[in-house]
C-alpha cells in the first residue's frame, strides 16, 4: 500500500463511517477497486476506524462530560443504561456471527446488492411522520435503534444509516436520531476495533509501516469530524433520501462494472 493509498482510504473511511452510506462497504469496494487484498488489510481497517472514535469523542466531548459527571445521579445513569441496553444486540450478534456474516457479505457484489437495498430503506424511513415534540427517548426507542446497529455489522449497510432510519421509523426527528447513532457509534466502533485487533496476527500488521499507518489515522480523523459537522447541520433540514439514491446508485454501477 502506498501512502497516497493510505491517505485516500482514511479519507474514505472518515467520510462513509459517519455519512448513512456505510465506511465498510466503502472501504472493502475502494480496496478492491485500489488493487488491494482486503482480506489482509483488517489492521488498517482498525486503525480507520480508531481515527473515527476519536473523532466522535471530540466533537460529542461535552454530552459525553455532562454523562460522566452524571454518573453517580438518576439522569446519568439512566443515560448509561439505555446505551448499554442498544449495546447488547451488536454484541450479541459480533462475537456469534461475525465471522459467518463476514464470510458471506465481505466481497463487491454483495456488498453492492446490500446498498441498494439499504437505499431502499432510507426511503421508506423518510415516510413515517415524525414527532416534532418528542424529547425524551425511551429504552424500547434505544433498544430497537441497537437492533438496527446489529444488522449493520453486515458490510454495505450504514451502521449511521441504519440507526438513525429506526430512529425516524419510530418518530424521532432527524438531528437528535443522529445524534443518538453517533453516540451509540463511538461504543460500537471501539468493540468492533478491539474485538478485530484480537484477531489479527502478528504477521500481518507487520506488511504495513508506521507512517502508512499514521497517514490513514489522521486522514480518518480530520474526515470524520468534518463528516460528523457537516451531517448534523444537514439533516436539521434535509431528508436521508440523498444518501438512499446515492447508495442505489453506487449499488448498480458496482453491479455492472465488477
Amino acid at each position: 500500500m502506498s501512502l497516497l493509498q493510505s491517505l485516500l482510504l482514511g479519507l474514505l473511511q472518515g467520510i462513509t463511517e459517519f455519512l448513512p452510506i456505510s465506511s465498510s462497504g466503502h472501504l472493502v469496494l475502494g480496496e478492491y477497486f485500489l488493487n488491494l487484498e482486503f482480506e489482509s488489510l483488517k489492521s488498517f481497517d482498525v486503525v480507520l476506524h480508531v481515527g473515527s472514535l476519536l473523532a466522535i469523542l471530540i466533537y460529542f466531548y461535552k454530552d459525553f462530560s455532562n454523562i460522566i459527571k452524571n454518573i453517580f445521579n438518576i439522569k446519568g445513569q439512566s443515560a448509561v443504561f439505555k446505551l448499554f441496553i442498544a449495546t447488547i444486540p451488536a454484541v450479541i450478534i459480533g462475537l456469534t456471527l461475525e465471522e459467518q456474516i463476514d464470510s458471506i457479505f465481505r466481497n463487491p457484489k454483495m456488498i453492492a446488492i446490500v446498498m441498494i437495498f439499504t437505499g431502499l430503506i432510507f426511503f421508506l424511513s423518510e415516510k413515517f411522520p415524525k414527532d416534532k415534540d418528542k424529547t425524551k427517548i425511551s429504552l424500547k426507542n434505544m433498544f430497537l435503534i441497537g437492533i438496527a446497529q446489529a444488522i449493520a455489522i453486515i458490510p454495505g449497510i450504514s451502521r449511521s444509516g441504519s440507526t438513525i432510519a429506526m430512529g425516524l421509523f419510530q418518530g424521532i426527528k432527524r438531528e437528535q436520531a443522529a445524534k443518538i447513532s453517533f453516540m451509540l457509534g463511538s461504543i460500537a466502533i471501539f468493540g468492533a476495533g478491539l474485538l478485530t485487533s484480537l484477531k489479527i496476527e502478528h504477521n500481518e500488521s507487520e506488511t504495513l509501516s508506521i507512517e502508512i499507518l499514521l497517514a490513514g489515522f489522521i486522514s480518518s480523523l480530520l474526515a470524520s469530524l468534518l463528516s460528523i459537522s457537516w451531517l448534523m447541520k444537514f439533516l436539521k433540514n434535509h431528508k436521508l433520501n440523498v444518501f438512499g439514491g446515492y447508495l442505489i446508485m453506487i449499488g448498480a454501477i458496482t453491479l455492472i462494472f465488477i
